[in-house]
């Protein structure tokens, strides 16, 4: 389950990829889409306006080359390096997404990222015993080759880290690299970043925001084997990582709890709809078994490259593929009719529409640039009033 490989890029590619990453109204999946329908990041760049122009709207503010030579900079400074998707050293799983992060920040051992890993959340107040059964969790995984994953929050997360070892732990943060958050873990997250691993997708100087939190959980699930909810209350952010996991087809387990306990219900819960119960290691790495078949930890011994100082002989690609498809006034008055308020995906547009895929996901694309567009989990979009 290797990443593919693509054609090498050039340090001014990597600087372009850089600046699209860094535009407003450019996320996850706009950056793919851009991506794999020009012939390299510069000639992306190039059709953002005339992109946006066409979406009916304004081109959202490029970032400039100062900018990201800013950003290079900072993550020198801290001894980060990136990590762009398409490499080998991008966490294989993650790489299979549609909104996977095209560029990771990391500090610390990269190369844990190659290996099967167990994503464990929980609540942040939690219950003594809830946290040393994470504790005790996370050492007898770590002992036996799986890292442990999580998002460095009180309770749960602190415990299922502190339990790994900070060897065999991925902490996955939601600001940049050089924010922490909880403050008092602060000391847990730089012994983390020497030894073990700190993911973040942020550049650096990023304070952790609400909006944040949910785009860190989606990257715990998609490196992970499976989710592991120790405890958790029936609307907290475990469960949401949970329901990520679930829409992207990882294995999603929880630990029972006392059913007078807040802090249970989220876990029986997850259990009634049909999460797998566990009691102990043995099972995770018995539920994780299938998945865990068809991981493959890449052979290769390449340097890890782009690393913060240059950005040139790096190994990332880009997907080559057609240019974007010619859309036909009538056709992009169609697709835009078709969409409202409620999310709806893109094979009802399909449907509805008779129109080719490439098609919409030009139109798609163009609105989106122009700010004209929501993005919603699983492939579906909202028009933005």
């Amino acid at each position: 389950m290797t990443s593919s490989r693509f054609p090498s890029m050039t340090e001014e590619d990597y600087r372009a990829s850089l600046r699209l990453i860094r535009t407003p109204r450019i996320g996850a999946v706009t950056y793919n889409r851009l991506i794999t329908r020009y012939s390299s990041p510069q000639e992306a760049l190039k059709a953002v306006p005339l992109l946006a122009k066409r979406g009916g709207g304004q081109a959202p503010k490029i970032a400039s080359e100062k900018t990201v030579n800013e950003e290079i900079e900072q993550v020198k400074i801290l001894g980060a390096r990136y990590i762009f998707r398409h490499t080998p050293y991008y966490p294989p799983l993650l790489d299979q997404l549609d909104n996977a992060p095209p560029v990771l920040l990391v500090k610390g051992n990269p190369r844990l990222l190659q290996k099967p890993a167990i994503a464990m959340v929980g609540a942040r107040n939690a219950s003594a015993a809830a946290c040393r059964f994470a504790h005790d969790l996370g050492q007898e995984l770590a002992n036996k080759g799986y890292p442990l994953i999580s998002g460095l929050a009180r309770g749960i997360d602190t415990a299922a880290h502190q339990g790994a070892g900070i060897e065999k732990t991925i902490a996955v943060i939601a600001g940049g690299l050089d924010s922490f958050y909880p403050p008092e873990n602060k000391e847990l997250q730089q012994a983390i970043s020497e030894k073990g691993l700190v993911v973040s997708e942020m550049p650096p100087k990023t304070e952790p925001k609400a909006r944040h939190f949910p785009a860190r959980n989606r990257i715990i699930a998609g490196i992970a084997l499976g989710v592991l909810v120790v405890e958790a209350s029936p609307k907290s952010g475990s469960l949401i990582t949970a329901k990520l996991a679930t829409e992207i087809g990882r294995e999603v387990m929880a630990i029972p709890g006392f059913p007078m306990d807040a802090r249970s219900q989220g876990c029986n819960q997850l259990i009634r709809e049909g999460a797998t119960l566990i009691q102990n290691s043995d099972q995770i790495i018995e539920a994780v078994s299938v998945m865990a078949a068809l991981f493959e930890e890449p052979t290769e011994k390449s340097p890890l490259e782009p690393r913060f100082s240059g950005l040139e002989n790096g190994q990332i690609g880009y997907r080559s593929s057609p240019a974007i498809a010619e859309v036909k006034a009538k056709e992009r008055e169609i697709i835009q009719s078709l969409i409202g308020s409620a999310p709806v995906g893109v094979n009802e547009l399909i449907r509805q529409s008779g129109l080719e895929n490439a098609i919409i996901q030009t139109i798609l694309l163009e609105m989106e640039l122009a700010g004209r567009l929501e993005s919603h989990a699983g492939g579906r979009v909202s028009l933005l009033f």
